[in-house]
């Protein structure tokens, strides 16, 4: 008999990509200067004169029970509006490092990531038209992907809320393995090796070759699988969020849908206190090299207790347990369909990784340059492969092969065109974006400042008024909506929340 009563507290979660720069200008060799200008002509519905509070973010915890030691920068204001961009659906567009990068809104469920992930390739795309029109001239290309093919990696991370009474030690456990193999049909597929690995003509990873520990807070260097970063955006005491910085940045929408929303039901599991599977490699870092090359899906990873498993056989111990605790408890139309097709795509990766061409990123890109390769006559060394590789993540419509899968309707969609479209002005209604986000778009004049915690109104007298956010299941629709809507002003709404 199925329980009908729901499993947890809906499960909030974002991702942040970092998008690799290109400039056709000799001049413009500062990337941060060159990122603070593509964002800078957005062209949307955003808060110039807004800056991000900082006061709760604290990178430097540890989940292991520490502080780094470590300063924490915090940019003067001018710089600090220059950074940051604050969207109307209720993420963030701003430059991180050297590198243009976009922040989801707090989402509920993988479908909704997805649409507003893909968004962020259109606005991004819509920067650099408006740069080409202002200045006469295209300047930057951007891409979507994890490495500029010189030895150097950029991220794609991943948040998911976690309850604090999870203990840190059986994340890392349960986890581990699930990272480690959730690339066969996470991986956004490259050509070739770096960062002194083996020689391998093309492999399933971009990310792979740079994790070196198991365990780490750093996310630039001695990049670990499991990220320790304990910084919640959230009430400490009642949450966690977990900074996977693991995973690759996918252009296939399946490829997100599938990496998200898998690895959501694997914290399900974790948070109601049901047996998971009991596996713990050998050589995790060793491992996620050997699954990104094994295009066969037939190699075995070495597990402690001395047995040999392979990618696919462990993908599945975590599908089955997820099974067996679903079988007895409802649950949504969208976690059932996370659960069909995590199946669906094992099968298919045990029978033929090749019959994954029209779904996952690095199926198919094996087989667009397989393809290319076969017609030229030309092999894996050949710079136009190589550059195939990257024009695949190109985030302009007429220029990426990404693209041309898509209008050829040759890779599948997870989301309709509506969806996306939407994404860019309509914040998620079930967390604290929505509320976040309907303030940008209707109060942005009396806007001062924002964050993941707050939003900080200026309705002109001498004090920033802040409304705090600290759990990200509330500013939602349901709770906020009438309220907003019945205000016409900043002041208005202000008012109406101390009463």
């Amino acid at each position: 008999m199925r329980d009908s009563t729901p499993l947890t507290t809906p499960r909030v979660l974002g991702t942040e990509t970092e998008f690799g720069i290109a400039s056709r200008d000799a001049s413009a060799v500062d990337p941060i200067s060159n990122s603070l200008a593509v964002i800078g002509h957005y062209p949307g519905i955003s808060v110039p004169h807004a800056v991000w509070d900082y006061e709760n973010e604290n990178p430097l915890l540890d989940a292991r029970g520490f502080e780094v030691e470590g300063e924490r920068e915090r940019p003067n204001p001018d710089y600090n509006r220059q950074l940051n961009k604050v969207l109307a659906n209720g993420g963030r567009l701003y430059v991180d490092g050297a590198h243009p990068e976009y922040s989801t809104p707090e989402c509920t469920n993988p479908r909704e990531v997805v649409a507003y992930e893909r968004i962020s390739e259109r606005i991004l795309g819509q920067c650099l038209d408006n740069m080409a029109r202002l200045r006469g001239r295209d300047q930057f290309v951007l891409y979507k992907n994890n490495s500029d093919g010189k030895g150097n990696s950029y991220g794609y991370h991943e948040n998911y809320m976690l309850s604090r009474s999870v203990p840190f030690e059986r994340i890392v456990k349960t986890l581990a393995p699930f990272f480690v193999t959730r690339l066969i049909y996470a991986g956004a597929g490259k050509v070739g090796a770096e960062n002194q690995t083996s020689f391998t003509e093309f492999q399933i990873s971009q990310r792979a070759d740079f994790f070196e520990c198991l365990v780490d807070l750093n996310t630039m260097v001695k990049r670990p699988i499991v990220n320790s970063r304990d910084e919640p955006h959230a009430d400490y005491g009642k949450y966690r969020r977990l900074h996977v910085i693991v995973g690759d940045a996918n252009m296939a929408e399946l490829s997100t849908y599938l990496k998200v929303g898998t690895l959501g039901i694997v914290l399900d599991l974790l948070e109601a206190g049901v047996d998971v599977p009991d596996i713990e490699l050998d050589d995790p870092v060793m491992g996620i090299k050997q699954v990104s090359r094994d295009l066969t899906m037939k190699g075995t990873l070495k597990m402690t207790d001395g047995r040999s498993t392979t990618a696919v056989e462990i993908q599945r111990a975590y599908l089955k347990s997820a099974m067996n605790f679903y079988a007895c408890h409802e649950l949504d139309q969208v976690t059932k369909d996370v659960l069909v097709r995590w199946e669906d795509v094992l099968d298919k990766l045990e029978r033929d990784p090749r019959s994954l061409a029209g779904e996952l990123d690095w199926a198919a890109k094996r087989h667009m340059i397989e393809s290319y390769m076969d017609r030229k006559g030309c092999g894996w060394d050949d710079p136009r492969v190589r550059l195939m590789d990257l024009q695949y993540h190109d985030i302009r419509p007429d220029r990426g092969l990404y693209y041309t899968l898509e209008r050829s309707h040759l890779i599948e969609r997870v989301v309709q065109d509506v969806e996306v479209i939407r994404a860019e002005f309509t914040p998620p209604s079930g967390t604290r974006a929505y509320f976040r986000g309907r303030c940008i778009g209707k109060f942005s004049k009396s806007i001062y400042g924002a964050s993941w915690t707050s939003v900080l109104f200026d309705v002109g007298n001498t004090t920033i008024k802040k409304v705090p956010l600290m759990d990200p299941l509330r500013g939602t629709e349901s709770l906020t909506a009438e309220l907003l809507d019945q205000s016409d002003t900043a002041e208005a709404l202000l008012s109406k929340l101390k009463a």
